[in-house]
């Protein structure tokens, strides 16, 4: 049986040494291509042209009947939560090493990492596959109420801060713990979060799901830059720009610290793969007085991560807010109104940096998923077959796929903040309102390419 091996949960994809393009290239590439871009919308895109009502391109009508069919949502759902049971026997009957488990690679690869291809794909597809939606609509049938009905209302005010602290729990487990791979830590927090969002889907319906769920936020947010829609009809689907979906973002309170946590998170993952940073966090646990140096290296660990997300968090507040010629209450909208234009660069930043990881670890998990007590089962053959590292065995494709995803990104990201701007900024000061979170979002490029190439 094929192992995944400590790799697996190291997240740090390689840095200039693999990767042959000079960071100079990408830095100078990446400041050039956001403030041509910007000087391009400038006098090319002087009205707001996104609009999330666009008609589109209707999808064939036996398309849109199969994906708003309420036979093809039970068989998902089913799916969903058959895979959810196998990968639980893993969890509670499998191997005891990370490597040999499924679990580890089920969480960090297909999980984390595949939702978000998925969403860019099809939509918020962990509306469908959610295990927690599927329990709770079948307890809602035996007692005979609405899914939606709630016993406690779910206050406006908490907005994404539940799925927010979800999230940091999760990239906390990532980043910071000291035994990320350990299969009894993630079965833990797997628990955990299947306790807390039932508990809260029974207690305030669904709504909890889209506001709370981690995951179904994550996966909502990344969808509205997917190219498939609703139509205007009930029941039909369309294509349109990507741009003209991510208008139609909900925002509430916390989607700025929802954003930077998630874009944060992905920048301090490859600020840790550094050797300094590693030997540092060493170095400070094993020179303080406190016994239990694993734990100072945890707590050091803790303020990196809570660092970066609060760095990209202020950062992006304050640029938002410096705008001339508004009053303070309209200011201090803007931040929440602009934050969806981060979508892209977070988009672009998860694939540029995890690409490999759920291309090539992605393999050996599919083989490990077909065996998940460890027994040797291979009806498919599967682990017969060597692992293909496409990716890795070509250092300049990848290179070149990152930094595209980087830039791709972060032009998106402009567009779409340039796009919101005309419509909320005056008039007089559409232009020097915007040069802030232009500098901003420069600085987001270079950091993030330096962060994947530099030294």
């Amino acid at each position: 049986m094929r192992t995944l091996g400590s790799p697996l949960l190291a997240h740090g994809l390689g840095g200039s040494t693999d990767l042959p393009i000079p960071f100079a290239f990408a830095f100078v590439g990446a400041a050039w291509a956001l403030s041509i871009s910007f000087a391009i919308l400038v006098f090319a895109w002087r009205t707001p042209r996104l609009r999330a009502d666009t008609p589109g391109w209707a999808l064939p009508g036996w398309v849109s009947a199969l994906a708003s069919s309420g036979v093809t949502r039970a068989v998902v759902a089913g799916l969903g939560l058959t895979l959810t049971a196998w990968v639980g026997m893993a969890a509670f009957f499998g191997p005891a090493e990370s490597a040999a488990n499924a679990l580890p690679g089920t969480f960090y690869v297909l999980l984390w990492v595949g939702l978000v291809a998925l969403s860019l794909l099809f939509g918020p597809v962990w509306r469908l596959i959610s295990p927690v939606r599927s329990v709770h609509w079948l307890l809602c049938a035996v007692l005979r109420r609405s899914p939606a009905d709630a016993f406690v209302q779910y206050r406006e005010r908490w907005g994404y801060w539940p799925a927010v602290t979800g999230l940091f729990a999760l990239v906390w487990l990532e980043l910071v713990s000291s035994d990320p791979g350990s299969v009894a830590a993630i079965r833990a927090w797997c628990i955990t979060y299947l306790v807390v969002t039932l508990t809260g889907t029974i207690v305030c319906g669904t709504r909890w799901c889209e506001r709370a769920d981690p995951f179904e936020v994550y996966s909502t947010l990344v969808s509205r830059l997917s190219a498939v829609g609703r139509g205007i009809t009930v029941g039909m689907f369309v294509l349109r720009m990507p741009l003209n979906n991510l208008t139609a973002t909900e925002v509430r309170s916390g989607s700025v610290a929802l954003t930077a946590t998630l874009l944060g998170s992905t920048a301090f993952d490859s600020f840790s793969a550094r050797p300094w940073w590693r030997n540092a966090v060493d170095h400070v646990s094993s020179s303080a007085a406190i016994v239990n140096h694993e734990l100072t290296a945890t707590v050091v660990r803790t303020a990196g991560l809570l660092l970066f997300v609060t760095v990209v968090g202020a950062s992006f507040w304050i640029a938002a807010r410096a705008v001339p010629g508004l009053p303070a209450r309209e200011r201090a909208k803007l931040p929440g109104l602009l934050s969806y234009s981060l979508i892209p660069i977070i988009v672009g930043y998860v694939f540029a940096h995890y690409l490999t990881y759920l291309v090539e670890k992605g393999q050996v998990t599919a083989v490990l998923l077909v065996d998940p007590l460890g027994r040797g089962w291979d009806p498919l053959g599967l682990s017969e077959r060597d692992v293909s590292y496409v990716l890795s065995a070509h250092p300049t494709l990848l290179a070149s796929l990152k930094v595209l995803f980087v830039l791709t990104g972060h032009v998106l990201g402009v567009i779409a903040a340039h796009d919101r701007s005309l419509r909320l900024l005056p008039k007089r000061h559409q232009l020097s309102g915007q040069l802030a979170l232009l500098l901003t979002m420069v600085v987001y490029t270079v950091g993030g390419l330096y962060l994947l190439f530099g030294g």
